[in-house]
């Protein structure tokens, strides 16, 4: 039996209350270590963790090369000190080592940390570190919480989901037996997401389109895995994945101003494809097998077994 995938789900601030510490992930939590496989075993081990108190390299995130996990999911949620210098260390040499890594932040700054790590943070772009390469692109897109300033794209409410579209091939992240993924969780102010310069294995694969410009934005890249490293997502936002953007009513910290809708409670097609997409992450991340990959080899071993059917392979040539 294939033992389950060990996940590591992180946060970069310690255990705040008024803030959105790893207790507000626990519906993805509860979500990826409830599934199970074909034979009803569970997919992930799953660790939910803030990062340690009181300063200093993290104890997990620092020595996170050395680790038995499979793939980290970090939750970027600082104000830009969230991530020591031996934490990037660590986690960069986690990825080296072929371990999957998601990398998530949001608006402006926030988790402005992450441009110290190897490949995925210069996905990032931030407002005063590693700038978008396209000045075009530096310019508010959310006009209502005033004191955010860009990258602040805005997909919609907090509690809405927004429609996303793949870009290219569609990505395996995006894959489900019945078609490409299209909806996300919406938010007032996304931060900025891109292809690092020169860098091959990258590529964006999927974009949103703002709710107030017009703007189309990047909503995730993906990095193959490699010889220098395992594969790896940098992600637009960490709302896309957090309690209160699956339902509204888990509440939020309280500096959180905008009000909240109700579009996702209203969309179980919505709901279905935002739980799928983060089960893909989940898989691709570790290495296993997708439900679509799954899926398409049952369909082609269904099609050669009614293929031999209908064509036997002939009888032997007599032998004389």
């Amino acid at each position: 039996m294939t033992r389950p995938a060990k996940l590591l789900l992180q946060t970069t601030i310690p255990t705040i209350a008024d803030d959105w510490n790893i207790g507000r992930f626990e519906m993805l939590r509860t979500y990826l270590a409830g599934l199970k496989d074909s034979g009803a075993a569970p997919l992930f081990e799953v660790v939910a963790r803030d990062r340690d108190s009181g300063g200093g390299p993290d104890s997990l995130l620092s020595a996170l090369g050395d680790s038995d996990f499979d793939a980290a999911w970090l939750f970027a949620v600082d104000v830009g000190d969230g991530l020591t210098e031996e934490d990037c260390a660590g986690v960069s040499a986690f990825r080296r080592r072929g371990g999957g890594l998601m990398v998530t932040r949001d608006h402006m700054d926030l988790g402005s940390s992450v441009c110290s790590l190897g490949g995925v943070g210069a996905a990032h772009y931030f407002h005063s570190k590693n700038l978008d390469p396209d000045e075009s692109r530096r310019r508010i897109d959310d006009p209502y919480t005033t004191e955010i300033l860009w990258p602040n794209y805005h997909s919609g409410a907090n509690g809405d989901y927004q429609t996303i579209e793949p870009v290219g091939a569609v990505h395996p992240v995006l894959r489900t037996p019945h078609g490409p993924i299209r909806f996300l969780p919406a938010h007032p102010h996304e931060g900025a997401v891109g292809k690092p310069v020169g860098d091959d294995t990258a590529r964006v694969i999927a974009t949103g389109v703002s709710k107030v410009s017009g703007a189309r934005f990047n909503i995730a890249v993906a990095f193959e895995p490699s010889a220098s490293g395992g594969p790896a997502i940098a992600q637009s936002t960490f709302h896309h994945f957090a309690d209160y953007n699956w339902d509204p009513s888990a509440g939020a910290p309280s500096f959180v101003s905008e009000p909240p809708g109700d579009g996702l409670a209203a969309s179980p097609d919505a709901q279905a494809q935002i739980r799928a997409y983060a089960k893909n992450l989940a898989l691709w991340l570790a290495g296993r097998p997708l439900d679509a990959e799954v899926e398409a080899a049952r369909l082609d071993a269904e099609l050669d077994e009614a293929l031999e059917e209908s064509f036997p392979a002939s009888d032997p040539p007599a032998i004389g």
